[in-house]
């Protein structure tokens, strides 16, 4: 597949990285300035693993908790579109600490659209791949109504289309903050037996 990925025109810069060492403790994240992206995930992060126990968004595909591959290591959102569902809200903010995120990008526009094997390059030679659309759900919501109980809109309609994406590493590396990112996408087709 890589020989078939074009080379974005333009580039993202990471903005900030987050870990939770601890799923129990809730979703919410810690800032860090540097992290190492190992075939396991985001070394720190309780959502590392090299497979996972399937959940509510796989039931049509497998009973609950069958051990799958985890295509979700990792949490990747995009400054505008953070400031777009804040907007929607009526709220100043939703932090990315707030919403699991792993880490921030800026500079890619529509980043939640960026097509499912999507490669994120980074200067170390660090690679993620984007698997999929992370779709709004309740508990960042759950997050952001203790800080905004005010919030005039919810956060699951909100952030949809707006959450960013989710994907696995394909090549470890150590990812700075302030790093660039290029981006490569896969040809463009729509399935027409869908």
């Amino acid at each position: 597949m890589p020989e078939l990925l074009t080379k974005l025109p333009f580039e993202g810069k990471v903005e900030m990285l987050l870990a939770n060492p601890d799923r129990d403790a809730g979703l919410e994240k810690q800032t860090v300035g540097t992290a190492q992206f190992l075939f396991t995930g985001m070394e720190g992060d309780c959502h590392g693993g090299i497979t996972r126990k399937s959940d509510s968004r796989m039931l049509k595909q497998y009973k609950r908790n069958t051990q799958v591959r985890n295509s979700r290591q990792v949490s990747i959102l995009s400054v505008e579109e953070l400031d777009e569902v804040a907007a929607r809200m009526e709220i100043p903010a939703v932090r990315p600490e707030w919403v699991g995120a792993n880490m921030v990008l800026s500079g890619i526009r529509d980043l939640t659209l960026l097509p499912p094997s999507t490669r994120l390059q980074f200067p170390s030679g660090a690679m993620m791949v984007v698997d999929a659309e992370n779709h709004p759900c309740r508990y960042p919501a759950d997050i952001i109504a203790k800080n905004h109980p005010e919030a005039a809109m919810g956060f699951v309609k909100a952030a949809m289309h707006k959450r960013g994406v989710v994907g696995w590493v394909e090549a470890e590396g150590v990812i700075n903050t302030g790093d660039v990112v290029t981006i490569w996408i896969p040809p463009q087709r729509i399935y027409a037996h869908a």
